[in-house]
């Protein structure tokens, strides 16, 4: 998504004061009907379906690729596609936030290995370490070398165990709708969720050990 109204209105919802009512306020159908109007060209629809789901998917894209920047440009990817597909969207498959999510971590693992191959051959620099944009009380009450150190450790988690993880832990997805998102089984995630909880053990653990 790179010119037009629909760059602009990615970009001013999420840029917007938080909507007053959660995801959890929206049931199903609402959202399902958000996207039956979408697929008519309702514009007001689409900016409803981003100022609810919007946030989520940032933080998930931005914690998996490490860039804010990529996130910004594979959101606006996600709802340009939700603009453009909607009415490919069946409720029998999956919920709203399930689709969207399978759109994000497919356009988030294809711009990952995109930017590996650039960095692998020297176009591209590795990204800075950044802060949190909108950091939560729990992190600011949270010891700082604790959280930095659990970050680093999902952040050098494999791909797939570290998009199990945010997709479990941040977007709060069950390992039915997880294992949708990722198509595959939800043995396989709930594996991937193990391994990456030992390893952040692991990580937590030796910090701990090193903390005089």
């Amino acid at each position: 998504m790179r010119a037009g109204w629909c760059d602009g209105s990615v970009r001013g919802i999420l840029n917007a004061p938080a909507a007053r009512t959660s995801v959890s306020d929206r049931t199903q159908a609402h959202t399902a009907e958000l996207l039956s109007a979408i697929a008519r060209k309702d514009r007001r629809a689409l900016g409803e379906l981003i100022a609810v789901h919007g946030r989520g998917l940032t933080l998930v894209a931005t914690r998996y690729l490490g860039s804010p920047e990529d996130a910004d440009e594979v959101i606006q990817d996600v709802f340009l596609r939700v603009w453009r597909h909607a009415s490919r969207y069946d409720p029998h498959k999956a919920r709203v936030k399930t689709w969207l999510y399978r759109i994000t971590v497919n356009l988030c693992v294809d711009r990952h290995r995109r930017t590996s191959l650039r960095r692998f051959i020297g176009l591209d620099d590795p990204p800075v370490e950044i802060a949190d944009p909108q950091p939560s009380a729990a992190d600011r009450l949270e010891d700082r070398h604790t959280l930095d150190t659990v970050r680093a450790a999902i952040a050098a988690l494999p791909a797939r165990q570290r998009m199990a993880l945010l997709l479990s832990a941040v977007a709060e997805l069950d390992t039915g709708d997880v294992a949708t998102a990722m198509a595959v089984s939800p043995g396989a995630v709930e594996q991937l969720l193990v391994r990456a909880r030992r390893k952040l053990r692991a990580a937590t653990n030796q910090n701990e050990d090193q903390t005089p």
